[in-house]
């Protein structure tokens, strides 16, 4: 049984025995995907203690929120990179228009 695996079945569990169906935590499970948001979501679990089926639903929208914005974070970070690659280093080509040989 691979990690992931695991996880999303601790997570099941762990809403199960909260009392919610086991159908809810497999929805949720699927809606996180990552290890990394699962666990995240066990923490919140076990910390927060939820008392409706909503709170969980919520900070499992929350966590899918987060991630979103860390990905468009990720992306805005590598293409401004690249952009500031090219300021600096241009087209590759010298001043004859030719590109430059190495």
């Amino acid at each position: 049984m691979d990690e992931r695996t695991r996880i999303r079945g601790s997570l099941v569990r762990k809403i199960s025995e909260m009392g919610y169906p086991e159908a809810f935590g497999m929805a949720v499970a699927d809606n996180l995907r990552t290890e990394k948001m699962m666990n995240r979501m066990i923490g919140y679990l076990r910390s927060a203690k939820p008392r409706s089926a909503e709170e969980i639903a919520d900070e499992m929208l929350a966590i899918m929120e987060d991630r979103e914005r860390w990905i468009r974070k990720k992306s805005a970070e590598y293409y401004n990179s690249k952009y500031n690659e090219f300021l600096y280093y241009g087209f590759g080509e010298d001043q004859d228009g030719d590109p430059e040989s190495e």
